[in-house]
């Protein structure tokens, strides 16, 4: 059976793209509902005019239940105000601000709801010079010195990936828990606040560790003597990726996968401070090494020698991979879309994501009629405050 923690818990998200759905399709998956408050007929601009279809919807969104309702309008916002004290959580990632001006900010949700967790996502903080600027996942690690930590000296680069917003979202994520056990100790309301500026450090703590120590910015090759690792390309055109750290038996295992005892004695990488000095000169050799086998070969040496390595795999070949499977971290779609399950075990079983993404106001009437009678949702749809799929 499906151990779900947060069963009964309901969660209001208005908000879109993806540091806030992303959160809130992990505690959709840990068993919270959610409600997705977006735009009458077109939804979030994450849909890309897909509806339901855009494999980015998708994958932060399925689970979910969409309320279509105009938060221009006051008719909508009285509606959203009718709702909140049926929901233990509210979250939103609008610009600081914005959300409180129409009439929906913490204050006015804790009058609502006593002992509701609030929770802001933003680009830079409430507050400070920046506050206002619109920011997406580039200015995340822009910002948080990703770009230049994960480049060349010199030459700054985009990286691949979301890795800005998605740490956001599951720093949001741990916040909203956090939250939500503060709420259960002490029976007050809680407000949680996290930007991509400040999850960003997350994933910047060791470069910011590197600067001290060096002296010096550290870019992307910066860490590389110190962690002792290598990324090669073998003989049958595959690459293997190796890290020692600091273990001398680490070093002296790859030793002996090499063949090269010669290296374990040699003064200039005999010890862990040498090889740290001599690490670029090291790093062609081990690469030479490693083009004269195959990748089958050197999985069989690395294997016996209990060398940490691993085979550098693309995103399908993570997806396909069978450690993967094992752990049961994919949702596997009808289409193929494979859906990421939450990163944690609950007595050995990881939660799945049940369900579809919603069309845009597939729940309007449902949820609206918890507080509205079926009529007065009828007279909101054909005004243009509600809109609903079937």
């Amino acid at each position: 059976m499906q151990h779900r923690p947060l069963d009964g818990i309901r969660i209001l998200e208005i908000g879109g793209y993806i540091s806030l759905p992303f959160a809130t399709s992990m505690l959709c998956a840990l068993g919270a509902e959610v409600v997705k408050v977006e735009r009458p007929v077109v939804g979030e601009d994450f849909r890309r005019h897909q509806n339901d279809a855009s494999p980015y919807f998708r994958q932060y969104n399925t689970g979910k239940r969409s309320l279509a309702v105009d938060l221009k309008q006051p008719e909508g916002i009285a509606l959203v105000k009718a709702l909140i004290p049926r929901f233990d959580v509210v979250l939103e990632n609008m610009r600081p601000g914005k959300v409180a001006g129409m009439g929906l900010g913490p204050e006015v949700c804790r009058e609502l709801r006593p002992d509701i967790v609030y929770g802001s996502v933003t680009g830079f903080g409430a507050g400070g010079p920046l506050a206002s600027r619109p920011a997406y996942d580039t200015i995340g690690q822009a910002f948080g010195g990703l770009y230049s930590l994960l480049g060349d000296e010199g030459h700054p680069q985009l990286t691949g990936g979301l890795s800005a917003d998605l740490i956001t979202g599951l720093s949001t994520a741990a916040g909203v828990l956090a939250a939500l056990v503060g709420r259960y100790r002490t029976g007050e309301p809680q407000h949680v606040e996290t930007s991509i500026m400040e999850a960003v450090s997350v994933l910047v703590t060791d470069g910011i560790t590197q600067a001290f120590e060096l002296g010096a910015d550290p870019t992307r090759r910066s860490r590389h003597p110190q962690a002792q690792n290598f990324c090669a390309p073998t003989a049958s055109g595959e690459y293997i990726a190796v890290h020692l750290s600091s273990s001398q038996k680490f070093w002296q295992s790859l030793c002996r996968a090499m063949d090269r005892a010669d290296l374990a004695v040699d003064p200039r990488f005999a010890e862990y401070r040498p090889r740290e000095s001599n690490y670029f000169e090291l790093a062609e050799i081990v690469e030479a090494e490693f083009e004269q086998r195959s990748f089958a070969e050197w999985e069989k040496r690395l294997t016996a020698e209990d060398v940490p390595f691993a085979p550098v795999l693309s995103m399908t070949g993570y997806v396909e991979h069978e450690q993967v499977g094992w752990l049961r971290m994919i949702e596997p779609q009808d289409d193929g879309l494979a859906l990421v399950r939450p990163p944690w075990r609950f007595a050995g079983e990881r939660p799945e994501r049940p369900g579809v993404a919603p069309r845009v106001g597939a729940d309007t009437r449902a949820v609206a009629g918890e507080v509205y009678s079926a009529e007065k949702v009828d007279e909101l749809v054909a005004a243009g405050v509600l809109s609903a799929d079937g």
